[in-house]
């Protein structure tokens, strides 16, 4: 299968996995709205998928929210395969994933360091004026 077709899959898993999610449509009590599915990876014999989910709620909740789409995963799998109409379904696997968090924390990171030059750059200037005026 070509690999442009397996991104669009991949595209669509996410899109109604979310769906699912969002619609509450999963009714395992771990399972949060507050969970997001960054990609699916196809595997190129479209047997095996890996869904990505992070959240910004704690680590040990999002793991527990993976735990339940796990269980839940024959019945994801049952009713995006009468969505979808593939001739062979792959098998759903989902997997934590803390990319969202880690660039949220390294954003914010770097705004400190920012702030931080500006203070700095700010003291110089104030101190390069006194001097001046001193003279």
């Amino acid at each position: 299968m070509s690999e442009f077709r397996l991104v669009r899959l991949g595209e669509q898993l996410r899109e109604e996995i979310s769906t699912m999610i969002l619609k509450q449509q999963i009714k395992d009590p771990r399972v949060s709205t507050f969970l997001s599915v960054n990609r699916v990876e196809v595997s190129r014999d479209l047997a095996y998928a890996k869904v990505y989910v992070s959240s910004f709620m704690s680590d040990a909740q999002t793991r527990k929210g993976v735990k339940g789409l796990e269980s839940a995963a024959g019945f994801i799998q049952t009713v995006l395969s009468k969505k979808l109409r593939l001739r062979q379904f792959p098998h759903l696997s989902f997997v934590a994933d803390s990319s969202i968090k880690e660039g949220f924390e390294m954003v914010h990171k770097l705004n400190e360091i920012a702030e931080h030059d500006a203070a700095i750059a700010k003291s110089v200037a104030e101190n390069a004026e006194n001097a001046e005026d001193a003279e």
